[in-house]
This record gives structure tokens, C-alpha cells and sequence, in this order.
């Protein structure tokens, strides 16, 4: 067990910096048993400041959830409605689950009404991380956003096979980065960063190969085997490779017509996430795409589904209209 001194440092950093509570707040912190110790850390830390902190346990929801991709992700009604009280609400939870929460109503209800949200990464103890590591995360993603602006294409490829291009003409970036804004969308601290698009929908041509980590499969960390996606139309029309990719078909095939759109591209802008952790998403050199919801979390998204399942794509190359953005994995702009 973490004692609390050794939890409070990286308590602090979230609480004060990414966050920025201030006295008079409502926090509510979201957790399942195995982040108690997280969740008590951080509130001592709030309470600390002045603000009003309330812990809530979802574990039988997280469980529940990673047992069975069938399981609904929204929260029960009193949740959310501690959710749309609160001016800062922080997850420490399983990541995967975490992740997949971002896509559920009171998510997008309280960004609306001003609330910070975030998810904390694993390793509170232990993060090698300064106040300068994240300037230089958000600068990067600040970078990438000014090299889009007035975007039509974009073109991914990566030594595992990736070729594909994504329509994002009207599509505005997402900046999901560790300093939470009120009424920003809802992403991971301290360590992670990334530009997010809602891909358009019908336009999204080629091949994705899944080299890194892939959600809703059952794998903590990277894939054994990579995962093949055929894209015809901005769906997936074959997904093929090893038994991961069977499971990933199995679960597409469980939920509603849409999980098969190719509905988000973003780019990692994050020096200190690790290959294989489950932040690998927010990695500087790869990017993800996801299949499924884009409507829930990213501007100008119109997909709906019960599923967002994100996959990594491992050192990339990527093209703005013809234009390097990033190079063997290496940000050039």
C-alpha cells in the first residue's frame, strides 16, 4: 500500500497545477478500490485549499464494464447529477474504463456547464514530471493546431504498414492536454497530450495498422500481433491479424451500426508517456484513431454509437495537405 507521502506530490501537481482548485469549489473525485489511496490524496489536497471535496466509489461499475463491453457506460442518475454540480470532477480509475467514460452524457453535460474534467494516469508516486515537461506538452499540441489551421487532408503512414488518409475540412482540433480549462472536454493528466479530430465520417480511405495498444481487446498493454483496418468509405470493412483482432471484431459485431466508423485521428504531443502504458495514446510519435463515437467529445463529430474504442499507431509519419508534420515519428514543425 502507497502510504500518503509518497502519493502527495503527485496529488499536488494535479490538484493545484493541472486543475487549478481553488478554495470554495465543488470537486468530485470519481474512483474504484484499487485508487482509493489516489482519490483520498487529491481530496486532502482540495480540502487543503479551501474547496469541497466528494469521493465517489465506482468500482462495481468498472468491473462490471471490463468484464463485458456490453455493459452501458452511463452513470447511474445520482452520479451524474453530483457530476453536473461540481466545478472540477477528477477520474482515478482503471484508465480503460476512464477513457471510454468520456463518452457518456453527463461527460458533455458538465463540460457545458463550465465544469474542469479529467482523468489522472497511473504511477502518482512515481511520475518523472516538472511543471516545464508540460508547458513543453501543451506548446507542442499549441504548434500542431496552428500547422492544421484550414486543413483538408491528412495522410498517416508508419513502417508497420499505415496508409491512409482522413478528411477533416470544417473540423475543428480538439486540444486535449494536462492544464483543464472549465468547459474543456474531458482527457488524462499530468503526463499525457494530443490533437484530436473528428474524422469526417464518409471520407476516411486506406489502411490502419494497429501496432501499439487497442481498447475493448482485453490487452493492458501492447498488442501481441497488429490489427489490420481496411477502410473503404470511413469504415472498417476488414479487420484482420491475430486473436486481438478477433476479439475487436466480436465486440464491433456486439454493438450498433456505427462501430465500424472511423470516427477520431489525433496526434500524441507527450515526451514522457511510455510505449505499452495505457497513456501510449498521448505518446509524441504515434497516433490513434478510433472506431465508433465521435459525437459525444469532438467538435463537428456526428457519429453516434455506444462504442469508442481507440487504437495506437507506433512511429508515424503525417502529411497536412502535403505538408510534413511529423517525421518518423519526430514533430518537425
Amino acid at each position: 500500500m502507497k502510504p500518503y507521502a509518497t502519493l502527495i506530490k503527485g496529488a499536488r501537481l494535479v490538484v493545484e497545477h493541472c486543475f487549478s482548485v481553488k478554495q470554495g469549489d465543488s470537486v468530485l473525485i470519481i474512483a474504484d478500490e484499487d485508487h482509493q489511496r489516489e482519490a483520498q490524496a487529491m481530496a486532502g489536497v482540495a480540502y487543503s485549499l479551501g474547496a469541497y471535496p466528494v469521493v465517489a466509489d465506482v468500482s462495481h461499475h468498472v468491473s462490471s464494464a471490463l468484464a463485458s463491453m456490453a455493459v452501458p457506460m452511463e452513470p447511474a442518475k445520482t452520479l451524474a447529477a453530483a457530476m453536473k454540480a461540481s466545478d472540477v470532477i477528477i477520474i482515478t480509475t482503471n484508465l480503460e474504463w476512464a477513457n471510454r467514460f468520456a463518452h457518456v452524457n453527463p461527460v458533455a453535460e458538465s463540460v457545458k456547464l463550465g465544469a474542469k474534467i479529467g482523468s489522472v494516469e497511473e504511477g502518482m508516486a512515481t511520475w518523472d514530471l516538472t511543471v516545464q515537461d508540460i508547458d513543453q506538452i501543451v506548446g507542442r499540441a499549441e504548434r500542431i493546431m496552428e500547422a492544421m489551421v484550414g486543413c483538408e487532408w491528412a495522410r498517416v503512414t508508419n513502417p508497420a504498414g499505415t496508409d491512409v488518409r482522413i478528411y477533416l475540412k470544417d473540423r475543428p482540433p480538439l486540444k486535449v492536454v494536462p492544464i483543464k480549462g472549465a468547459g474543456e472536454m474531458m482527457g488524462p493528466v499530468p503526463l499525457w497530450g494530443e490533437v484530436a479530430y473528428a474524422a469526417t465520417e464518409d471520407r476516411t480511405e486506406g489502411v490502419i495498422v494497429i501496432d501499439g495498444i487497442m481498447l475493448g481487446v482485453g490487452v493492458a498493454g501492447s498488442i501481441k500481433e497488429p490489427i489490420r483496418w481496411e477502410i473503404e468509405g470511413g469504415r472498417a470493412v476488414s479487420i484482420t491479424g491475430g486473436p486481438e483482432a478477433a476479439r475487436l471484431s466480436e465486440v464491433i459485431a456486439g454493438s450498433d451500426e456505427n462501430a465500424t466508423v472511423v470516427a477520431e485521428f489525433a496526434i500524441g504531443t507527450s515526451h514522457k508517456e511510455i510505449l505499452g502504458s495505457p497513456s501510449e495514446k498521448g505518446m509524441l510519435g504515434t497516433v490513434h484513431f478510433a472506431l465508433g463515437d465521435n459525437a459525444h467529445c469532438y467538435p463537428g463529430g456526428q457519429c453516434l454509437s455506444r462504442l469508442h474504442l481507440d487504437g495506437s499507431v507506433r512511429d508515424v509519419t503525417v502529411e497536412v495537405d502535403g505538408r510534413l508534420i511529423i517525421k518518423d515519428g519526430a514533430l518537425v514543425v
